[in-house]
């Protein structure tokens, strides 16, 4: 399982209507998390490290990631996460 990361231009993310997803924000913390059906999000602010059995990957502003269904890891915020999102 793997987390994807891409940059979308402000054209593509309007298509998608990102910009219409809830918001959701957390502050600087590290906590374990399971997704049980699979998130699209983009990041409007922060950084934060995400850490799976097989990998770890470093997410910041203007990224757009995708964290599919069934992954398990943990995420450890550096500085406060604000994302649009969206369930598959």
């Amino acid at each position: 399982m793997k987390i994807d990361v891409e940059h979308y231009t402000q054209e593509e993310l309007e298509e998608e209507g990102v910009f219409d997803w809830p918001i959701w924000e957390r502050d600087e913390e590290k906590f374990d998390w399971f997704y049980d059906q699979t998130e699209l999000c983009y990041i409007l602010e922060g950084e934060v490290t995400i850490t799976t059995e097989f990998e770890s990957v470093s997410i910041k502003a203007g990224d757009f990631v995708t964290f599919p269904k069934g992954l398990e890891c943990v995420w450890d915020i550096q500085s406060a996460i604000k994302k649009h999102y969206s369930f598959e």
